[in-house]
């Protein structure tokens, strides 16, 4: 493997798995009230562009870390959007 791929897979990782604690604290609690929808929206944008950039140029460092936090994104995305909706049909 290149020195160029290694390096580009290493800061993937460093990126990526920086979303695991809160991923991970959003799955033990269940409680997102701290975290913004706005943010989550355009994490989720960006992560999908990069997807894009990365399948488009074959980039495996791209791809992967972007996949990869596609997953942990969606999910605290998902767990945001159906807090929202709890709260407001719990002041309907």
């Amino acid at each position: 493997m290149e020195g160029l791929t290694l390096l580009g897979l290493a800061a993937g990782c460093c990126s990526t798995f920086a979303l695991l604690p809160q991923a991970m604290k959003v799955w033990t609690t269940g409680k997102v009230d701290q975290i913004s929808i706005g943010m989550l929206s355009l994490m989720l944008t960006g992560a999908c562009l990069w997807l894009t950039y990365g399948l488009l140029k074959m980039d495996i460092s791209i791809i992967w870390a972007n996949a990869v936090a596609l997953i942990f994104i969606v999910y605290m995305f998902t767990v945001k959007v159906r807090d929202m909706r709890q709260v407001d049909q719990g002041s309907s």
